[in-house]
């Protein structure tokens, strides 16, 4: 069972959205199983409540991999990463909007980047506090009221608030707009440097420490995501078709873009038949 619900209104520059959810029954259990989780751009905060602990690999060839915790931060990234998946577990999480980790984490975007951070590391004991509130229901409405309070608690301890207007601006402005290949990408994001009324190297610093990415990565990932999003509505469509109309100048460059993001080509992926788009089992 999984609930999945919008942030209370107050949190929703923060938080883009909620979930908890619970294995039904006895939890599955496949030793070795391992999957590709796709990026979404953002970062995540997640708790799990049952199983062992998060066993991260860094690529598909690592057999030993390494273990995050049970409170984490799942930095922004540009490609997949590869986690264990042989247990079916609890798990409560939040997915950030842009501008969030500084108010509810203490560090900038870019410090928690293309990385698993336990949380311990930024919260202190309050991580553990918050597991343990968090173990003392099952209710999942009541998993997702606390994790609630606890981001009003840190939000209500921060001196920082949301999005700098520039990269704002910048972001609107990227959701709104479509990028034809990498030379036009280039020129966009040229038109959003200047708009900002920064130089380049700090309208780029500026973007980084709010998204974790640099613009040119987050306009890549937007036109990846427009694809698996479009796959998943019309999964018998071609991809030339698919990606012509996501931005990529041809199927090749959508090739090379879709293996470096996802960890595989387009038709493994379609014979993976993945169930969630973004987590793809190997």
């Amino acid at each position: 069972m999984q609930l999945t619900r919008l942030a209370p209104p107050h949190l929703r520059p923060f938080v883009r959205l909620m979930w908890a959810s619970s294995p039904e029954g006895t939890p599955d259990e496949q030793p070795g199983a391992r999957e590709h989780v796709l990026p979404t751009g953002g970062m995540h905060l997640v708790f799990r409540l049952s199983g062992p602990s998060l066993r991260l690999f860094r690529d598909d060839a690592d057999a030993q991999g390494f273990t995050v915790g049970y409170a984490m931060v799942g930095g922004t990234r540009s490609a997949f990463f590869v986690r264990d998946v042989s247990v079916t577990t609890r798990t409560v999480g939040v997915m950030l909007q842009p501008g969030a980790a500084r108010a509810l984490l203490g560090a900038p975007e870019d410090a928690l980047a293309e990385r698993h951070t336990p949380l311990e590391a930024l919260w202190g004991a309050d991580a553990n506090f918050a597991l343990e509130q968090l173990h003392g229901t099952d209710s999942l409405q009541r998993q997702l009221a606390i994790v609630v309070a606890l981001l009003e608690a840190r939000l209500a301890s921060s001196s920082m608030h949301g999005l700098h207007p520039a990269v704002a601006q910048a972001l609107a402005r990227m959701y709104g707009a479509s990028v034809n290949d990498d030379d036009g990408q280039a020129g966009a994001i040229g038109q959003l440097v200047q708009q900002s009324g920064y130089s380049h190297r700090r309208f780029i610093a500026l973007f980084r420490g709010m998204t974790g990415l640099a613009p040119k990565q987050y306009a890549r990932m937007l036109r990846f995501d427009h694809v698996l999003g479009q796959f998943a509505i019309q999964p018998d469509r071609p991809w030339v078709e698919l990606a012509l109309e996501a931005g990529y100048s041809d199927q090749a460059h959508f090739n090379r873009d879709f293996k470096a993001i996802a960890g595989m080509s387009p038709q493994a992926y379609r014979r993976a038949a993945p169930v969630s788009s973004r987590h793809v089992r190997i």
